[in-house]
């Protein structure tokens, strides 16, 4: 099985290209969602969580207080403080999901994260693919997907790296600003392209 992370900015299309390449035939783990999965499995978490956030965190049925935290970690400055908590507990967790993808014989596991380049583990993945849109496209999609203002999307932008100059250090990078049907020829013939060099090696 060849493993790959998949990154890019918000509204650049990275998520467009994990659903495409799910529809494939790959396994895709979404870091957000993982962590999400470990904020309401993870016992040692939960307790951390409320301890640093406070009870209200949780409502009475376990599930996660969004609005609540969300304020408390993004209004109030504090995200790292909630990464910390629960970062620590992705890499094991992300391991064991993989190993899983591997013994159910899926050919190409890929890994979809914003802060991949931060999160990421020596060893993990095989390869890494960028994908990038130009600053005004992704105001566009994200304004219409999520229904909000374009100064919320252009802070939201400010408030990630400058996926442009990383391009260095993927191994592959797709340009989106063109249409969707675009991305999914781009996307399936890199598909294609990381299952022969999985064959291959």
């Amino acid at each position: 099985m060849i493993t790959v992370g998949i990154t890019g900015g918000i509204g650049s299309g990275k998520t467009t290209v994990c659903e495409i390449w799910e529809r494939l035939g790959a396994y895709v783990l979404n870091a957000d969602d993982l962590a999400k999965k470990i904020m309401v499995e993870d016992e040692k978490v939960i307790e951390q969580i409320k301890q640093t956030f406070g009870e209200e965190s949780y409502h009475k049925g376990g599930q996660i207080n969004r609005e609540y935290l969300a304020a408390q970690a993004f209004q109030k400055g504090r995200v790292q403080e909630l990464n910390a908590i629960v970062h620590p507990r992705i890499p094991q967790k992300s391991d064991s999901i993989k190993q899983a993808a591997e013994e159910q014989g899926y050919e190409l596991f890929a890994y979809e994260a914003a802060l991949l380049f931060e999160n990421l583990r020596p060893g993990f993945l095989d390869y890494i693919v960028l994908v990038l849109s130009d600053k005004e496209i992704r105001v566009d999609r994200v304004t219409q997907r999520d229904e909000v203002s374009s100064r919320q999307v252009l802070e939201r932008i400010e408030n990630q790296k400058d996926f442009e100059a990383l391009k260095d250090r993927a191994d592959f990078v797709i340009y989106n600003n063109d249409t969707l049907e675009t991305l999914k020829q781009k996307a399936e013939d890199l598909y294609q392209k990381l299952l022969g060099i999985g064959k291959n090696r």
